[in-house]
């Protein structure tokens, strides 16, 4: 019968896709890439989808690894943290207002110059989560094949030269798993209490409506929790990466043939965006230890562009203030989350309108 034929063979493609992800993962890790069991996941299913593998994912896993992702942001959020802001509320929100002004100026010439549709084009250049950003494009419309590939470009872009920087002003090693070996082992209390979170978010926010719910609920739910110590957010290692390749997989899967095409046709403009974002933000990081009494390392990590988790590994195993860092950059994330969907459309109309046709 033709349907457990078509049965085994999806089980067969998924068995070496999840191989072929593991084998990408693991040299990822090895040449210490953040993220790299999103990345794995997501170049190994890419090769899958561009061959005509003819396998999907469903949406609820995908929605389940978003609202996993939301309880990874609200972790970030402590008593700490909150201190900071409170302290110095004013000038973290100006540093995170110009951050998101330099991402959305280079979404907006990304699209004058049609390098890239206009929301695809907002969501690649926030400078926020990039697995968040990703989680978060198809509920607006956009690409995330495309935002994927620009939001990476860019974290990769963003960790070479932050740890460059790190070395030059510190002689601390930079250990790729410094950030998840400052935290102690999961309890399995915390755990649950972490799936809750994330089941009860998630539930809430999907039937209420709100844009990425599955994404933003757990975020908020978590995040008041969290940072008020009613509960304990906590995430092992296995299930934020489970989350991970799920995302990767996900995004991936869905590449053809005229994809790559396009994603490599657009890459010579997302270079040159993503080095000039850098660029922006590591002037602004010079201005503000003229403002603040901060060094240029701390600085230059708070207004770095990249992913929450990548800039977290390279502070923590630096002498930068991670306090203030992890400040900004969790701020920033909520900033973008927020403003995203409105600066997609502002972006968006600035497309030019279409030639008309010759006759």
């Amino acid at each position: 019968m033709p349907a457990p034929r078509s049965l085994g063979r999806s089980l067969g493609l998924w068995a070496l896709l999840i191989a072929a992800s593991g084998i990408l993962a693991y040299g990822l890790a090895l040449a210490r890439f953040p993220a790299a069991l999103l990345l794995g996941p997501m170049l190994a299913a890419i090769a899958f989808g561009v061959r005509g593998a003819g396998i999907t994912l469903p949406k609820a896993p995908f929605q389940a690894a978003q609202a996993l992702i939301g309880c990874l942001v609200a972790h970030a959020v402590n008593a700490e943290i909150t201190g900071t802001l409170l302290d110095d509320g004013f000038l973290i929100l100006l540093v995170v207002l110009v951050t998101v002004a330099a991402g959305a100026v280079v979404g907006v010439i990304l699209t004058r110059m049609r390098v890239l549709p206009g929301t695809t084009a907002a969501w690649g250049s926030s400078p926020g989560g990039a697995a968040a950003m990703v989680a978060m494009a198809e509920e607006y419309g956009s690409d995330p094949r495309l935002v994927a590939f620009m939001q990476y470009v860019r974290v990769a872009a963003v960790v070479l030269s932050a740890s460059l920087v790190a070395r030059l002003l510190t002689d601390a090693e930079l250990p790729a798993g410094a950030a998840q070996a400052a935290s102690p082992a999961a309890p399995l209390g915390a755990v649950l209490a972490t799936l809750a979170v994330a089941a009860v978010g998630a539930g809430v926010a999907l039937a209420l409506r709100l844009p990425a719910g599955a994404l933003v609920g757990p975020m908020l739910l978590g995040s008041a929790l969290h940072a008020t110590g009613l509960a304990s957010i906590s995430l092992p290692p296995w299930l934020l990466n489970g989350a991970y390749a799920v995302i990767g997989w996900y995004v991936g899967l869905r590449f053809t043939r005229e994809t790559l095409a396009e994603t490599l046709h657009a890459f010579p403009g997302i270079a040159v965006a993503t080095l000039a974002v850098i660029a922006l933000c590591a002037a602004w990081a010079f201005g503000l230890t003229r403002i603040l009494p901060i060094d240029f390392l701390t600085a230059f990590l708070a207004t770095s562009p990249g992913g929450l988790d990548s800039v977290a590994i390279i502070a923590v195993g630096s002498k930068a203030d991670v306090s203030f860092v992890l400040a900004v950059q969790t701020l920033r994330l909520f900033v973008v989350l927020v403003t995203g969907p409105i600066l997609a459309k502002w972006i968006a109309r600035a497309a030019p309108p279409d030639p008309a046709p010759r006759g």
